[in-house]
């Protein structure tokens, strides 16, 4: 591989490791990203860092289910990762023989349980279902209070988090409990497919609320809190530069690949997507704008919040995630988008047709409960409706604003600890938006940008995979040298704050996060009055 030095024209670090006889020339990686609503795989070129092919395919969460309960069959993933990996391979029409390496990002905190003879149990419940808050409460009670769940894991118990819908079976399905015999998260469940061997990295562990995220092992208090017995169930914790394993024999041949290729140890599509922002140093922050939004930063030390506002993650490179996650951001634009009949264009160019500040209009857009803060029962609420604000560019631009100023409450939160971003780096669908860049920049009050590939966690899977590869071939290369060499971002989206903007949003700010406060009782007795329908 020739490598870019500090004066090529690509400005991208040298690597002096791996070399030519050992390293990525003429080498491919598979990065497999499995979402909430899709599957893709991208073939990487280890040389270039050009993802020369990609196959995507969506599915759906299981209709007809009570309010609340977010379940998918993980059949579903296992299928879309056949056909996406196969597919991908014969678009790039590369020489298979040089595949190196696969990595797995997967949607954080689901919950897939098996048999003593490795069969799905029952549908996996979701990050993003609320059904469990009951269980929440359950658990940080026997633990003690929130401040004492904080003390023991470095996290509180939020709806979605992996251990409630343990505890959520445990109650509401004794049959199905007492089958179970591994528990997994969707990643792991997938490199379980890949592989046939159970583990699970500390990064994606840290989201089950069972991990001791200062120490990266398991908890036994939180555990017992649960069943004693639960933790036979656990697989083994590997570290993030370790191998899950290496693929099957049979689905290297259904392939066509050569045998004993790596697997890496994968991790959550959070932190797969800070590799592949190039958020593994401290300073930078990274923004995802999807169906959810999060925003996180790279730490070298645990950041705990006494609130458990901020999730005190490990990252999938052997440091630390503090992220703070909401649960309405496309599914906010989409929602008004869908129900003015607009496209995507149209649903822009509306948003932009209204003023900074929205004439006064606010979305609190906790469509599907919220994480950050933490409202589970919360709903959709439009504030500062009248005549004047009632049209269409408003309420486009109520979505937009809403939503950020809602990622902005958890990134003040990540200031506060004293993390400090020098850039915001966004990525997901709505980092494209250009309206909606500039609303990030002036809200957060930060230049913002994107990054060159649109592959997000699939890519950073991939560079975990490459990052795994080069420690197993014994030519290591830093994950910090890969990211500066590979991640390249869009200066051609760089979007800088306007301080008149930024100090209206402040004012907005203040004014959403009281409101948000002041709702909170109203949450409550609005879900127990729709009980009652």
């Amino acid at each position: 591989m020739e490598p870019a030095g500090r004066n090529s024209p690509a400005g991208r670090p040298t690597l002096s490791a791996p070399n030519r006889s050992t390293g990525l020339m003429n080498d491919y990686f598979i990065g497999i990203d499995s979402g909430t609503q899709s599957t893709k795989s991208i073939i990487l070129e280890g040389e270039t860092g050009r993802v020369v092919a990609a196959s995507s395919r969506t599915y759906d969460l299981i209709e007809g289910l009570p309010a609340g309960h977010k379940e998918q069959q993980p059949e579903e993933w296992v299928a879309a990762t056949r056909e996406t990996v196969r597919e991908a391979l014969d678009l790039a029409g590369i020489d298979r023989g040089q595949v190196r390496a696969i990595g797995v990002s997967g949607q954080q905190h689901g919950f897939v349980a098996l048999d003593a003879n490795d069969r799905v149990i029952r549908a996996a419940k979701l990050w993003c279902d609320t059904s469990t808050v009951a269980e929440c409460e359950e658990m940080i009670a026997r633990l003690g209070g929130l401040e004492r769940t904080i003390s023991l894991v470095g996290n509180g118990i939020p709806a979605g988090f992996t251990a409630s819908k343990i505890l959520w079976m445990k109650r509401h399905e004794p049959e199905n409990y007492a089958q179970l015999a591994t528990v997994l998260l969707p990643h792991d469940y997938l490199n379980f497919f890949l592989t046939g061997r159970k583990v699970m990295e500390c990064g994606d562990a840290s989201g089950t609320a069972l991990l001791d995220v200062r120490n990266r092992c398991w908890s036994a208090t939180a555990i017992e809190a649960i069943d004693p017995g639960l933790r036979a169930r656990l697989p083994e914790l590997i570290s993030s530069d370790e191998p899950a394993g290496w693929l099957r024999t049979e689905l290297a041949d259904e392939w066509g690949l050569k045998p004993g290729i790596l697997v890496s140890s994968g991790g959550g599509d959070n932190m797969m997507g800070a590799i592949g922002t190039g958020n593994v140093r401290e300073g930078v922050v990274t923004v995802s704008l999807g169906t959810s939004g999060t925003i996180y930063a790279c730490s070298d030390h645990p950041v705990i919040d006494p609130r458990g506002e901020v999730a005190a993650f490990c990252d999938s490179t052997g440091r630390w995630l503090p992220l703070v996650c909401t649960m309405n951001v496309t599914v906010a634009t989409e929602m008004v988008r869908e129900r003015f009949g607009l496209s995507h264009e149209e649903l822009t160019n509306a948003a932009a047709s209204t003023p900074p500040g929205n004439d006064g209009l606010m979305l609190i857009p906790f469509f599907e409960g919220e994480r950050t803060p933490n409202v589970p029962d919360g709903t959709g609420v439009w504030f500062g409706v009248r005549d004047r604000t009632f049209s269409v560019g408003h309420f486009a631009r109520a979505a937009m604003e809403g939503t950020t100023l809602g990622l902005n409450y958890g990134l003040n939160r990540l200031r506060e600890p004293g993390l400090s971003p020098r850039e915001i780096r966004a990525t997901g669908g709505g980092a494209k938006n250009p309206v909606w860049r500039q609303i990030m920049a002036d809200v957060f009050d930060a230049a913002v940008v994107g990054v060159e590939s649109e592959e997000g966690a699939a890519f950073g899977a991939a560079l975990q995979a490459m990052w795994a590869w080069t420690r197993h071939s014994g030519s290591p290369v830093s994950i910090e040298d890969l990211c500066a060499h590979y991640v390249r971002l869009d200066e051609a989206t760089r979007t800088r704050p306007i301080p008149a903007n930024a100090q209206r949003y402040r004012e907005m700010q203040q004014l959403h996060d009281r409101i948000v406060a002041d709702l909170g009782p109203a949450f409550t007795g609005h879900r127990r009055l729709i009980s009652q329908f």
